[in-house]
């Protein structure tokens, strides 16, 4: 498995942290943001994979993990899709392919729309296509600011809110319903995610805002680069992969089975490194 590298790069908003990993002479960089909560962390295991082949660059998201808080009080997506920009400016990337999972998928959806000639392929790894309704529940309920305080209560806080996320969706309704059936994450698993959420616990929230407000079947119908559309059998975002791919004439979906399993990661992998290189899947 590809070594990753750590650095920072420094842009108007302040520091920010970013993993770097695979092959930097040859073929063009994926560009991948992770999901909320925590930080490009979430990635690595990803980035290993694809890394053996290609050069992958994961930044934190500002507000989320080693990177310095977002410069404006309530961004938006297309806010957190200039910052990435700004970031690969930094960086030194002027061309790349795309990849983002949950909220990272929303983030460079925009940065294919406002740069479209940067970019190559996209792939969307679970994009939440929530209704009104689900929206509003999600941004009532969902990600709620959170202060430290003198009992260090958010760090109880923090650790339930990484668990139960997976035991159910959403997390906050913790019944028989809402169960997602499937094994939760190992403790250490929780323990650095939990770190890593703990890190931003003043900011983790607004990247998670910015998602479910955005306006996602507006904008998608916007994107002119190849994408794939993708989400694993385990992912509760896997519903949306049919409207999306309907609301973005021309791009290819799937949904990975078995992803809970080595050979369906595996696959995983397989499947995006032949369409990122192709623009086709197995």
């Amino acid at each position: 498995m590809a070594q990753i590298e750590r650095g920072f790069v420094t842009i108007r908003d302040g520091q920010v942290h970013f993993r770097r990993t695979g092959p930097r002479q040859d073929g063009r960089i994926i560009w991948m943001v992770h999901a909320s909560p925590a930080s490009s962390l979430n990635l690595v295991p990803l980035m290993r994979a694809l890394g053996e082949h290609r050069s992958c660059v994961a930044p934190d998201t500002l507000g989320n993990g080693d990177s310095a808080p977002p410069s404006v009080p309530a961004p938006d997506i297309a806010w957190y899709a200039e910052a990435s920009l700004r970031v690969m400016d930094a960086i030194g990337i002027p061309q790349a392919d795309l990849y983002g999972s949950h909220t990272g998928a929303h983030i460079v959806m925009e940065m294919a729309i406002q740069q479209p000639h940067r970019f190559g392929r996209m792939v969307l790894d679970g994009i939440g296509m929530f209704t009104p309704e689900e929206k509003a529940d999600m941004l009532a309920n969902y990600a709620p600011a959170v202060e430290p305080d003198f009992f260090g209560g958010q760090m109880h806080w923090a650790w339930h809110f990484v668990r139960d996320q997976g035991w159910f969706f959403p997390y906050f309704k913790r019944d028989a319903a809402h169960l997602r059936g499937i094994d939760p994450p190992s403790t250490e698993a929780l323990h650095d995610v939990t770190v890593e959420v703990l890190k931003s616990i003043r900011t983790y929230h607004l990247a998670y805002r910015a998602a479910f407000a955005h306006p996602d079947r507006e904008r998608l119908p916007l994107v002119r680069i190849p994408t794939l559309i993708i989400a694993d059998d385990t992912d509760p975002l896997r519903v949306g992969v049919s409207e999306a791919s309907r609301l973005l004439p021309g791009s290819v979906s799937a949904i990975v089975k078995d992803s809970n399993t080595e050979p369906g990661q595996a696959r995983k992998v397989s499947m995006l490194s032949n369409f990122l290189s192709t623009g086709r899947l197995l």
